[in-house]
């Protein structure tokens, strides 16, 4: 191991956490760029065990010859029926899902992240978190994927209740809008995975992004947006901006932030009674 390597892996004497500067990244990825890391075939070839050792265990299976076969995803045997609902796309370094992890203990959270040395870092945050504090952390996880491409992937339909959406890359060139992971084409995969009554959470420092979210939510026929009465009483919306880095930053800056939440709505209350 090299001495560089070894002073990553050394955590922060007073919190027991990775330090955060040897995992630093570009801020911007490009989604449309092909990426080398694996991905499911289907929901169900989800390693639950690898992400939730505490609710899942992986069975080995035994092949003809005797060996014991720990690569075949079929060897996987769920030991419990819980499944993911809150997924964070583009969690940066986890802030989000640390908070809610707490918040809501007995639900199953993931982050998505494309940036793999940030991945790192929630990955090493996440086990920390676990290890100095016993019992709790266990329902939240990371892994590193291309959202904008492998949503059906890892989830089913209707599987999802929550999806957050928080400082996003704007991409402000008219050229690179097809970047954007809201829009009308992905606002139809994230209706498929989202439950009916499920909500969609976006913030954003960008003005112009702000109004373009909305606006892309509002015109779809699956989204209905969120009244000002649940906005207020939803006790995740202060954490949309106090639990991550990019919203802390902002709230520095005295910046402002532009927010939106949007309600998946069942097929039979459009007009159309199109069906995802």
């Amino acid at each position: 191991m090299s001495e560089n390597k070894k002073v990553m892996n050394k955590p922060n004497k007073s919190t027991g956490l990775p330090r955060k500067r040897f995992y630093r990244a570009r801020a911007h990825s490009n989604p449309l760029s092909d990426s080398h890391f694996p991905v499911p075939l289907t929901p169900s070839h989800v390693d639950y065990a690898l992400h939730y050792p505490q609710y899942f265990q992986t069975d080995h299976t035994i092949a003809d010859n005797g060996d014991v076969n720990n690569n075949s995803t079929a060897s996987l045997h769920k030991t419990q029926s819980k499944k993911i609902q809150f997924a964070d796309i583009g969690c940066g370094f986890g802030g989000l899902i640390v908070s809610l992890s707490t918040l809501f203990p007995e639900t199953l959270m993931i982050g998505m992240e494309i940036r793999d040395k940030v991945t790192e870092y929630v990955k090493e945050r996440i086990l920390a978190l676990r290890e100095t504090n016993p019992g709790q952390y266990q329902n939240i996880s990371v892994v590193r994927t291309n959202s904008m491409k492998y949503i059906p992937n890892f989830f089913e339909k209707g599987q999802l209740s929550k999806m957050f959406f928080l400082f996003p890359d704007p991409h402000f060139k008219e050229k690179n809008h097809r970047r954007r992971v809201i829009s009308p084409h992905l606002l139809d995969e994230y209706a498929y995975t989202l439950e009916s009554g499920g909500i969609i959470y976006t913030i954003t420092d960008v003005e112009e992004l702000g109004e373009w979210m909305k606006a892309c939510l509002e015109d779809h026929p699956l989204f209905e947006a969120i009244s000002e009465e649940e906005f207020a009483a939803d006790p995740v919306v202060k954490l949309l901006t106090s639990a991550t880095e990019e919203g802390q930053k902002v709230a520095r800056n005295n910046g402002e932030t532009f927010t939106a939440m949007f309600r998946r709505i069942s097929p039979s209350d459009t007009e159309s009674g199109d069906v995802l």
